[in-house]
């Protein structure tokens, strides 16, 4: 996942559907399309922990997005059983103590793990109403040093947000990018989307495409226009 060697490999579809019997069929639907898959907390609550660690053993990649937030001790033992389903990473609210823990724990067992900066739902006024002074930017900034000072392998964050990264901690963080819209598309909850290429372009690694792709009248053709795109941002 460090270095993703083709367009392919960055696109991440979400299976963000309400049971297994659902994402089965998504996947078979997008078959050689797509190799790597993102399992969220809809799915994780219908079956869908298990199916994880079988996409991983039948060879896709697939990131784990549980968002991990509790006391040390029990995050550590949540990373600890994440790392033994051989998945390819999982999310950890970019709280610095919540991230030693996480790192402590995956010790050699190769899991990727990548710091929740600041939700792609939430702006400024979002930020405020739960009490942080500063803005979205400042934040993100913060939480991105003291993820790279601690050993976290990434970051999920908007494309908006990229830039500013980059220049904080330059390359030494993997940069996946959810609340991506090709164009055209509805933003629906999304507060700082982009469009698969301006991500690209901007310097984001992965993308993480659930609606787009899913909800499409065809998956398997959206799935390819996006690879398209960012086939396009890399030449």
């Amino acid at each position: 996942m460090r270095d993703p060697k083709t367009a392919r490999d960055r696109l991440i579809v979400g299976l963000d559907l309400p049971s297994r019997q659902a994402a089965e069929q998504m996947v078979e639907t997008l078959g050689p399309a797509v190799t790597f898959y993102k399992v969220g907390m809809q799915l994780s609550f219908s079956g869908g922990l298990g199916y994880a660690a079988d996409l991983a053993r039948a060879g896709k990649s697939v990131f784990l997005d549980m968002k991990l937030l509790d006391i040390p001790n029990t995050v550590a033992s949540a990373v600890e059983a994440i790392a033994g389903m051989g998945v390819t990473c999982t999310t950890i609210h970019a709280y610095p103590q919540t991230m030693r823990a996480a790192v402590d724990a995956r010790g050699d067992s190769g899991l990727k793990l990548l710091g929740v900066t600041v939700l792609t739902s939430l702006d400024a006024a979002d930020l405020a109403e739960t009490g942080y002074a500063g803005s979205v930017s400042d934040l993100v900034v913060k939480r991105a040093v003291q993820a790279a000072e601690i050993g976290m392998d990434g970051l999920i964050c908007a494309p908006g947000d990229i830039a500013a990264i980059r220049a904080a901690v330059g390359h030494q963080l993997i940069l996946v990018t959810p609340g991506i819209r090709p164009a055209g598309s509805a933003a629906g909850d999304q507060k700082r989307a982009a469009t698969p290429e301006a991500a690209i372009r901007n310097g984001a690694d992965c993308l993480v495409v659930a609606r787009p792709v899913i909800k499409a009248a065809d998956p398997r053709a959206a799935a390819e226009a996006i690879i398209g795109e960012i086939e396009q941002a890399l030449a």
